[in-house]
């Protein structure tokens, strides 16, 4: 039943095929009867997993797998104190994780928060209220204004019916419905003028309508099945850290493998193995690398919120950083989703009007661009005064803003006529009103009757301009009168040169009446009117957004357009926008996209820039196409009909004004001032973000290198039982503290200078890119053998093995912590000021301070297995270990050596 077209049927037809009476409803029987076969008119949400089942998910982790070997390991060896604080980091990282999806996507449940509660429903000829749950096709249901829409419908009664489809279908504008069968088999959703949707809202009149479709079968319904049906892609940063885990475990197991080798052929006891395999696997596993990422992403997010952008999704904060599309929807987000009038055209005299939003304030500009008083212009003042006076809409100031109660395009002219200081109250005064003939839509026009200070009356009429030309006898022009039908042209030309801008057009008339004829039939009344203007109307681009724009450009970012508005007004606002840079600009509409398959389509979207009235499925395609040809997809909305293509993109980014709570609870990045250009602030807190993470990643890794290495050099190199020179829990201290201190405060780095002039990275780009690699392998190989020299001149000079290890410990720590002032630029230590981060400066220092105390208290002693050095052994330790920072630096700053 779902699949019939029911915009085509009669009501008759309709009523026929679903075996119900608009009289009396459907039969008791049969409502029970389709009750059974269609169930609840509710939408069905995803099976979920219990938090118990989600916690012990994040356990799968791979880098976790191995710290739990580890762990069972030291407890098989009663190292009971290594095996506790392994388990205590599994733990809290599993945790960290967990929370983290704990709060992920409720899309669903605010769809079904939309759905109505009750609504009026004809059984055995009387209305009932009835929950809305229990709708079944054929159901007569009654609507009026300010009803939530509780199923999809066929209107088969209307009056002045007018329904708010903006969440659905992503358009302002509100449709007049009507009950007239439509020929157009492939009408999309916001030309059925004859249906309602679930969860759209009446906002004016009152209408009867027979239910057509419940639960996951309305249009609601099958957005719910396509947020359930895709899957949330892993973000760029996900995908890197997940392949930085696997490489990492691979080395782990292979250096493991080494060396359990080459102990077996040495006949090496079995507890030395497992002791050196534990210390290896702790050495090479980044323990605080989950951790530490989602800190400084947490960080990061809290930047962000400071420039209103809210990240729902930690991953996301870094992912706009690598983003190469945005796909925006134009209404509400690079448009101000405020009617306007900019344009008139008067009596021949053409006019620009100023301004911004629904503000009374701007200017009226003549043909040649020059500032005019409108009053001293009479027939625009009398345009103006007509519009205000033929209007519902009211302009209300609430707070320290103003906003429209009414139709937007309505309220377009009444903010027109108060610019020059019109109001419809003030005029009432004077053109007292008699009549009101409001719009609908065969008439296509509005009309009121007032009656003017000289005691005559006067007829105002609004409307269609084509439909109101028609009706005139005469065209005001200038100070006479032309026949409207040897002078036609120049309004038609008119029509065509404000559409060729993509402006609304919306004319008005009068006619002067005699009290004898103000109670004429409106098919009498509505004629011989002198045709006096019209409005040129449309939903600007938001100014912001305009730099925005520019701004995506010259990162290499490229918009792209999609929209449910017709494909002449996306295209026009997408040049003025600077999306497209010529009327030759290909525009694929959702009919056009209809008739390409899924490998065609992938084949168009590099080369297009905006695509018209679109589906939600068709937003979820170009989505799917664009990152078929390896794009990082940023997709921005507001309404219902954006979730699932939020959902689906690398990152989904919501208006958090006008956005609906659908499209809120789907999205990963929520801009809270509906501010485009917020999005460029972000993309650049983005790219700092991944820049410092792949800065503490090199500051990690070097010390996992530098730990693995010095342990491997004293297995190979020292005849005989092999010496640990580190012990776990010291690795564990340098990982976690040690050098985790520091690296939490690379995450707050200021951004570097050329951050905004790269080019997207690619999104298969490896964290080792641009020599990061090698720069880790050389750096940490040094520090490894520069520990374990300075571990193995103290074995031989008679120091105990505690002493010596603790010699190890204090070498390593000593060199990170200068390590980690290069680490903070790709350039060179030299070029960047090494106090300008003083969070950094205080995160060394403390972390020294830590690490001693570590080494010259019992506490300490206990916990890690140190021992107190002498004040010349640690100031010789402190000297030797800033040389290969220092040393390194200087040989690629004096030869150029990028890969140093």
């Amino acid at each position: 039943m779902a699949a019939q077209k029911w915009f085509q049927q009669t009501v008759q037809t309709t009523l026929d095929f679903l075996g119900t009476n608009a009289t009396t409803g459907l039969a008791s029987a049969e409502r029970q009867s389709k009750q059974a076969e269609f169930g609840d008119n509710e939408l069905i949400s995803a099976a979920k997993l219990s938090p118990i089942k989600l916690f012990v998910r994040q356990l799968s982790n791979p880098l976790l797998v191995i710290l739990a070997i580890g762990a069972l390991l030291s407890f098989y060896t009663s190292h009971f104190v290594d095996a506790i604080a392994i388990s205590v980091i599994i733990l809290i990282n599993a945790l960290i994780s967990f929370v983290q999806e704990y709060k992920a996507q409720k899309s669903i449940d605010a769809l079904r928060d939309m759905a109505a509660p009750y609504c009026f429903v004809k059984q055995a000829g009387q209305w009932q209220k009835i929950p809305a749950s229990q709708l079944v096709p054929g159901d007569i249901i009654k609507l009026s204004t300010g009803d939530i829409i509780p199923a999809d419908c066929r209107f088969i009664e209307t009056a002045h019916l007018q329904v708010d489809e903006s969440a659905l279908t992503g358009e302002s504008d509100l449709i007049n419905k009507n009950t007239q069968p439509i020929e157009d088999l492939e009408a999309s959703l916001g030309d059925q003028f004859n249906m309602g949707f679930m969860s759209t809202s009446v906002h004016h009149g009152h209408g009867v309508a027979i239910v057509v479709a419940t639960g996951m079968d309305t249009e609601v319904g099958k957005i719910a099945e396509l947020m359930q049906s895709t899957e949330n892609r892993l973000t760029p940063l996900q995908l890197r850290i997940r392949t930085l885990s696997h490489t990492l475990i691979w080395a782990a197991l292979i250096i493991v493998a080494i060396i359990v080798g080459i102990g077996l052929l040495k006949g090496l006891t079995l507890p030395a193995l497992v002791n050196t395999s534990i210390s290896l696997a702790v050495a090479a596993i980044p323990e605080g690398l989950p951790t530490l990422v989602t800190i400084v992403l947490t960080l990061g997010a809290g930047q962000m919120m400071r420039n209103n952008a809210l990240a729902k999704q930690l991953a996301s904060v870094e992912t706009l950083g690598s983003t190469s599309v945005i796909c925006s929807d134009k209404t509400g987000t690079l448009t101000q989703n405020k009617m306007q009038v900019v344009q008139c055209w008067v009596a021949g005299e053409h006019y620009q009007i100023t301004g911004s939003g629904y503000q009374p304030q701007g200017h009226f500009l003549d043909d040649k661009g020059d500032q005019i008083e409108s009053s001293q212009h009479f027939h625009l003042t009398q345009l103006l005064s007509y519009s205000a006076l033929c209007s519902e809409a009211l302009l209300v100031e609430n707070a320290d803003r103003h906003e429209i109660q009414g139709l937007p395009t309505e309220g377009a002219i009444v903010v027109a006529a108060a610019k020059a200081g019109l109001n419809k109250e003030a005029l009432s005064q004077h053109y007292q009103p008699v009549q009101t003939h409001p719009f609908d839509a065969k008439r296509k026009m509005m009309s009121v009757i007032v009656q003017q200070p000289n005691g005559r009356y006067l007829l105002i009429v609004k409307g269609a301009p084509d439909i109101l030309l028609n009706h005139s006898e005469v065209i005001a022009f200038q100070n006479k009168h032309l026949d409207r039908m040897s002078n036609s042209q120049l309004i038609n030309d008119v029509i065509h040169q404000f559409g060729s801008q993509a402006l609304r057009t919306l004319a008005v008339g009068f006619r002067e009446l005699s009290e004898g004829q103000i109670n004429l039939p409106l098919t009498e009344l509505e004629k011989q009117l002198t045709f006096l203007g019209v409005h040129g109307i449309i939903d600007p681009p938001r100014s912001e957004a305009i730099q925005a724009v520019n701004d995506c450009h010259s990162a290499g970012i490229r918009v792209v357009m999609i929209t449910g508005d017709h494909a002449i007004t996306a295209k026009a606002i997408a040049k003025k926008m600077g999306i497209i840079e010529s009327d030759e600009a290909e525009v694929i509409s959702g009919d056009e996209l209809n008739r390409l398959s899924d490998s065609e389509l992938e084949k168009h979207v590099p080369h297009v820039a905006v695509f018209a009235r679109v589906t939600p499925e068709h937003k979820l395609r170009i989505v799917q196409a664009l990152q078929q040809n390896g794009e990082v997809v940023a997709m921005t909305g507001d309404g219902v009909n954006d979730a699932p293509a939020v959902r689906k993109a690398d990152i989904g980014i919501v208006m958090g004004i006008t956005g609906t709570g659908v499209a809120k609870e789907s999205a990963d990045l929520i801009l809270l001032d509906d501010n485009f250009a917020t999005i460029v602030h972000a993309v650049r807190e983005g790219r700092r973000i991944y820049d410092n993470i792949r800065k503490f990643i090199r500051q990690g890794l070097t010390a996992n290198v530098s730990e693995v290495s010095a342990i491997l050099f004293a297995f190979l190199l020292i005849a005989g039982e092999p010496l640990l020179t580190l012990a776990p829990m010291m690795i564990l201290w340098v990982n976690l503290v040690s050098d985790g201190i520091p690296s939490l405060a690379l995450g707050v780095d200021t951004a570097e200078s050329d951050v905004m002039a790269r080019q997207p990275r690619p999104s298969q780009e490896s964290f080792f890119a641009h020599h990061l690699g090698s720069r880790i392998l050389i750096r940490g190989l040094v520090m490894g053998g520069v520990s374990y020299s300075l571990f193995q001149v103290a074995i031989n000079l008679g120091s105990p093995i505690d002493y010596a290890q603790t010699i190890a410990f204090a070498t390593l720590i000593f060199g990170q912590l200068f390590h980690v002032f290069d680490a903070r630029t790709f350039s060179s230590l030299y070029h960047r000021n090494p106090f300008s981060n003083q969070l950094l400066v205080a995160a060394v220092l403390g972390s020294a301070l830590l690490s001693l105390l570590m080494i010259y208290t019992p506490f300490g002693n206990l916990i890690l297995g140190t021992t107190p050095l002498s004040l010349e052994h640690l100031i010789m330790v402190c000297f030797i270990s800033a040389l290969p920072t220092f040393i390194l630096s200087a040989l690629k700053e004096l030869f150029n050596w990028s890969w140093l």
